[in-house]
C-alpha cells in the first residue's frame, strides 16, 4: 500500500469543492437542526465511507445503474424529510419547549446513513472518486475523498447548530423543510432533464 500525499490532497480538494454546493450538505444541515449533530455525522460519515469503498472498488459499475431510479428514490427521501420538518414546525399553538429533538442514536444514525447512502449513489463526487482512483491510486484517493466528504458534513452540521441557537426552532424547521422540499423537486426535475 503506497500513499501519495499529492494524490490525497488532490482527491480532498476536488471532492470537498464538489460536495460543498451538493444536496447532501443541505440535507446534513437540515438534519443537524432537528437531530443530534454527532449522531447525524456518524451516519453520514459511515455512508460516505461505504460510497468511497464502492467508488474505488467498482467505479465502472456505478454508471450501469438506472440513473432515474436513484434520483426518484432520492426525491422520495427528501420529500419525506420535508414533510417531517414542515409538519413538526406547523403547530402554531405548540410551545417550542414541546418540540423534541430526535436523540436516539440508532434512529438518527439510520436516518442519516440512508439519506446520504441513497442520495449520493452515482453522484458526481462518487464518479469523480472512481476516476481519481483509476489514475491516482486507490488508497490515496479513498483517504482524500472520505476525509473531504466527512469534512463537508461536519461543516454543515456546525452551521446547522449555529443557526439553531440563533433562530427559533420552528423557523429553522420550516426553512429546513422548504429546503428539503426544494431538493426533492430538484431530484424529480433531474429525472426528466438529465
Amino acid at each position: 500500500m503506497h500513499l501519495d500525499p499529492l494524490a490525497i490532497l488532490t482527491a480532498f480538494g476536488l471532492i470537498f469543492l464538489a460536495e460543498l454546493p451538493d444536496k447532501t450538505m443541505f440535507a446534513s444541515l437540515a438534519m443537524g437542526t432537528r437531530m443530534r449533530p454527532l449522531y447525524v455525522w456518524f451516519g453520514t460519515s459511515s455512508a460516505f465511507v461505504v460510497h468511497v469503498a464502492i467508488a474505488v472498488g467498482a467505479g465502472s459499475l456505478i454508471g450501469m445503474l438506472p440513473d432515474w431510479i436513484v434520483k426518484l428514490v432520492s426525491a422520495v427521501l427528501f420529500g419525506v424529510g420535508a414533510f417531517m420538518l414542515l409538519r413538526s414546525g406547523s403547530g402554531d399553538d405548540e410551545d417550542e419547549a414541546d418540540s423534541k429533538t430526535v436523540t436516539g442514536f440508532w434512529p438518527v444514525y439510520t436516518t442519516a446513513f440512508m439519506a446520504v447512502f441513497i442520495s449520493e449513489f452515482g453522484d458526481l463526487t462518487q464518479i469523480t472518486t472512481a476516476n481519481l482512483a483509476a489514475t491516482n491510486g486507490t488508497w490515496s484517493t479513498a483517504i482524500g475523498s472520505a476525509v473531504a466528504l466527512m469534512s463537508v458534513s461536519a461543516l454543515a452540521l456546525l452551521a446547522g447548530r449555529f443557526i439553531a441557537k440563533r433562530v427559533p426552532l420552528r423557523t429553522v424547521q420550516r426553512i429546513g423543510g422548504l429546503c428539503m422540499l426544494g431538493l426533492a423537486l430538484w431530484s424529480v426535475i433531474e429525472i426528466f432533464v438529465g
